[in-house]
């Protein structure tokens, strides 16, 4: 049987040794308490590293961005943006997952490399469970499935009997295989009973262009990155993956249009890498919180079609355990795999 030290038993015999050691030398000083919550106590007392996973522009980089500069007001300390691009946003996870535990070096994870990651990959170089200490998820948005005006259907009923007797309408386009967006229409197309083969895109803006231009006749991303063109009336909405507009914009969710029950919306939320002390993760998350919930952030949210819902690190925890196990079985239904 082996034994260990409990934390404070080891700070007390610190504390003795010191003593002694300075009643020995004839010194007059004291050692400052340590207990618990101290390390928490000063932080920031230094700039702290945002990783972005995405290129600048996007739905996250825009959310961190926000965030950013919200907490380095709070804490007067610089919150300096890094994007770390690639691999759906693996990257920079992996980035983080390595960095020191301290609080220093943070990342704004995606339902891609959080929950859909560890099952997607065949080989990922971080867990996206055990490698991290969950913050606080930041917002959530809806994916949209969309179609060109010029085709004969406005709602999902009507989309999915079109797919299912029109041989024109056989493909539908996403912004990257294994995305969020991808495997939700996979997940839709197994419980409406309907056929669209995949057209795997390397991003929103090309998928998007083609389906205003024609070539395309389906698509579906995040409804932030098509707002503009959905606003100009190049593209029309058929159902947003939330389970309620809150946008409240009027939008239709695809469980109101006959599958009760469903929703699949991707997430962004901050995470500290394995080890980084309790109290420090607390204390972001908390700063996160009271920074998410102001009427200001909210409304810049809302503009970019964003829904702050900010909460505790032992609630994302959760969530996250049981949204990877919701993801690896669209993944599996999907076939989707990155080697």
């Amino acid at each position: 049987m082996s034994y260990s030290l409990s934390p404070s038993f080891k700070q007390n015999r610190r504390t003795l040794i010191a003593a002694a050691l300075a009643s020995a030398l004839g010194a007059s000083f004291s050692l400052p308490a340590m207990a618990q919550g101290d390390s928490a106590a000063g932080y920031p007392n230094k700039p702290v590293k945002l990783v972005v996973p995405f290129a600048p522009g996007g739905p996250t980089d825009i959310t961190a961005r926000l965030i950013g500069e919200a907490l380095s007001k709070k804490w007067d300390q610089p919150v300096v943006m890094e994007n770390r691009a690639g691999a759906g946003g693996t990257i920079g996870a992996a980035t983080v997952s390595k960095a020191a535990p301290d609080g220093y070096t943070l990342v704004l994870g995606v339902t891609g490399s959080h929950s859909i990651a560890g099952s997607l990959y065949k080989q990922l170089p971080y867990d996206p469970q055990a490698d991290f200490e969950p913050i606080s998820r930041a917002v959530i948005y809806p994916n949209a499935i969309l179609a060109n005006p010029a085709l004969p259907a406005n709602n999902l009923q009507e989309l999915i009997a079109l797919a299912k007797k029109d041989k024109e309408l056989h493909s539908y386009g996403t912004d990257g295989n294994g995305t969020a967006s991808h495997l939700t229409m996979e997940l839709l197309k197994e419980r409406g009973g309907f056929k669209l083969d995949a057209v795997q895109y390397k991003g929103a803006s090309p998928m998007l262009n083609d389906l205003a231009a024609g070539f395309i006749q389906v698509g579906i991303t995040g409804l932030p990155s098509a707002e503009t063109l959905l606003q100009a009336g190049k593209v029309k909405l058929i159902a947003i993956t939330t389970d309620k507009d809150y946008s409240e914009k009027g939008y239709a969710t695809i469980a109101g249009q006959g599958f009760p029950g469903f929703a699949a919306a991707p997430w962004s939320g901050l995470f500290a890498p394995k080890g980084t002390p309790k109290e420090i993760v607390e204390k972001i998350s908390k700063d996160v919180n009271e920074v998410m919930n102001t009427a200001e952030m909210k409304e810049k949210m809302k503009g970019l079609g964003l829904q702050p819902l900010p909460n505790t690190p032992e609630q994302f925890k959760t969530e996250l355990a049981q949204e990877a196990a919701n993801w690896a079985k669209a993944v599996e239904i999907s076939g989707a795999r990155v080697e």
